[in-house]
């Protein structure tokens, strides 16, 4: 049995916002930001900007220990290694790292690199995008 239920997002690079789910639909009054940062070679969190974590310097708040528990090495290293998206202050123009993609692959540049043959007759993103199916 849970009593808590966490969701966990890496905003910013060294930064995971931390929701304690379990308040159903106010979850959102219960979502604070905890610091990450490498202490001798592990992503560990370090601090919360919730108010326990302000005023309580004895103990740990539950948004770093959930984090480091339940989010744990997956979570603080993805915050360690998350590359924003940051203005290019010449143009003002959004730039995005392309290092990480939602189906782990690479971006197919030519015709070449077609992944069509592996996905059962169906297309693949850049033959169904440019019309080639």
């Amino acid at each position: 049995m849970t009593w808590e239920a966490w969701e966990f997002t890496v905003t910013d690079p060294y930064l995971v916002e931390v929701t304690n789910a379990s308040y159903g639909f106010e979850k959102g009054d219960h979502s604070y930001t905890v610091g990450v940062e490498e202490r001798d070679g592990l992503a560990v969190p370090v601090d919360c900007e919730c108010p326990a974590d302000e005023y309580q310097e004895e103990y740990d708040c539950k948004h770093k220990v959930a984090l480091a528990t339940i989010g744990g090495p997956t979570v603080l290293n993805a915050a360690i290694e998350y590359e924003s998206t940051s203005r290019n202050r010449s143009t003002g123009s959004e730039e995005r790292a392309d290092t990480i993609r939602a189906d782990g692959g690479k971006p197919v540049e030519t015709d070449d690199d077609c992944d069509c043959a592996f996905l059962s007759g169906l297309p693949c993103w850049p033959c169904y995008r440019d019309g080639e199916f």
